[in-house]
């Protein structure tokens, strides 16, 4: 058998393991839906993969201290050769009343303790959903087939993670997070292009698609040890909803993250000059639309800059985290935020003042479809050096498609002509220089932004009057002129004064 033909049994034979998991979770009473049954089984992959870590690590240094011991490792418990073996009742006393609180309480040491930590944090809020003990030990008895000292199976384990992870998300509805497609996520990446020894923070982490995708990027470029090190504590961000959390940290690991610095926590509560101070080279995000935070948590921001509005406050955020490092950030904001006025508009002009806006990418409608209608757009700046023309592209649609759907969503194949035009990569203005403007492109110099009030909602100047080529805050201006002129015609009808 060749090797190639060993990886491919071995990829089938793991995706039938998996697939074997997800039908004995579905006999379990305690579980509703994939909501519940990927963070039950993510939670005891975990537990897996660190066993295999911590063997591998035991067997090749003489002085590792695990960070777990006796009796609450994988191989004590949960294992083939685990003693005592457990199942019914006697399994979900041990794993409800002794597990998860011990795993929940462990706390730092001088070695490891960053690893402990996060086992502390994530088994804070994990509760195991399952009534049956008997089915548990057979999950359990699944999971256990899984090597993660084996590159095949990482590498399928990955795979399929992320494709329960998609589905999770297309089956929660209005209820679920707020995920970005893996081409939009993917692109921005590609186009901000972080580098080996850079820090890479996104402060709205979700399950860790973009954390993933840029360790994925910075991974193709290591060509030594020596850059495999300077890898290390570069991925950073912050998560404050404990099940995509838990989903994060587990998406990492399996992706072969090392020592990712991801916190349970908001990432708006530090003051901005403490994010100043915690500085980042690239920031990539997605930040929550149309959410509010607590007033105290906007009391941090400067005056005259604070709102509830999430998405303006964690732009403000964005901004701090790379102005010391001269860094740049890919964020993606709704259309709201290129022309809403007050807040926003001073949020703006600090942003052009400060940093280079370069370039705006507007998506076309449905792309963030079904978890939501509203259109959205990608803002890619850098610090160092104040806006002078921004340049717009416009991403149309295939020809002949009006709407993306769950079953023909947006491709990554559709962003092709526009990384065409983007140039190389990266930082720098000077790599800029050769884009011209094109039936989807279109350059702004940034004092008609400011004559504008500081409104970024522009049009396709090369795509004529159709009402979808025009802003937002055009269009309803233009309602609430024609309402009102109905108005005083009405007035005039009845007779009465007209103000």
């Amino acid at each position: 058998m060749t090797a190639v033909t060993r990886a491919a049994s071995s990829r089938a034979e793991l995706t039938t393991v998996i697939k074997r998991a997800r039908n004995i979770m579905r006999k379990d009473a305690g579980l509703n839906g994939d909501a519940d049954r990927i963070p039950q089984l993510s939670w005891l992959l975990f537990l897996k993969s660190l066993d295999d870590h911590e063997r591998t690590r035991e067997a090749l240094e003489d002085d590792y201290r695990p960070v777990l011991s006796a009796p609450y490792r994988w191989r004590d418990w949960a294992g083939a050769d685990a003693i005592p073996q457990r199942t019914g009742d006697h399994l979900s006393v041990f794993v409800n009343q002794e597990l998860i609180p011990h795993l929940a309480g462990l706390k730092g040491s001088s070695r490891g303790h960053r690893t402990r930590d996060v086992v502390a944090q994530i088994f804070a809020d994990v509760h195991n959903r399952m009534l049956s003990g008997y089915l548990l030990a057979e999950l359990i008895d699944q999971i256990d087939n899984v090597n993660f000292n084996s590159s095949d199976d990482l590498h399928t384990m990955a795979h399929v993670y992320e494709s329960m992870l998609k589905e999770m998300r297309d089956a929660a509805g209005d209820a679920g997070e707020f995920y970005t497609p893996r081409p939009v996520v993917r692109f921005m990446v590609d186009m901000v292009d972080p580098g080996v020894r850079e820090v890479v923070m996104d402060p709205a982490t979700g399950t860790g698609g973009f954390l993933v995708e840029a360790h994925e990027h910075v991974s193709q470029q290591v060509r030594s040890v020596d850059d495999r090190e300077r890898t290390r504590e570069t991925i950073r961000g912050f998560e404050k909803k404990p099940q995509p959390y838990l989903l994060c940290q587990m998406n990492l690991l399996l992706h072969g993250a090392l020592d990712p610095l991801v916190v349970r926590g908001n990432a708006l509560l530090p003051p901005l000059s403490e994010q100043r101070a915690d500085a980042v080279d690239v920031v990539l995000t997605n930040p929550p639309f149309g959410g509010e935070e607590e007033a105290s948590v906007a009391k941090s921001f400067p005056a005259g800059m604070r709102t509830s509005e999430t998405s303006w406050l964690f732009l403000q955020a964005v901004m701090a985290r790379i102005e010391r490092r001269r860094g740049r950030a890919a964020v993606v904001v709704p259309n709201s935020t290129l022309f809403d006025k007050g807040v926003g508009a001073r949020i703006k002009r600090q942003l052009l003042e400060h940093f280079d806006l370069h370039t705006v990418v507007r998506l076309p409608d449905g792309v963030f479809e079904p978890y939501t209608a509203i259109p959205s757009n990608l803002l890619f700046f850098e610090a160092g050096r104040p806006t002078e023309d921004i340049w717009y592209y416009e991403l149309p649609r295939p020809e002949g498609r009006k709407k993306y759907t769950k079953t023909k969503p947006l491709r990554f194949e559709e962003f092709s002509d526009l990384a065409a035009w983007w140039g190389e990569p990266g930082a720098g203005p000077e790599r800029r220089e050769r884009r011209v403007e094109n039936e989807h492109a279109w350059k702004v110099s940034v004092s008609e932004i400011v004559e504008r009030g500081y409104d970024l909602d522009l049009r396709n100047p090369h795509q004529g009057e159709s009402l979808e080529n025009r802003p937002v805050a055009e269009i309803l201006d233009e309602l609430v002129e024609v309402e009102e002129q109905l108005l005083a015609l009405l007035r005039d009808l009845r007779g009465e004064p007209t103000s």
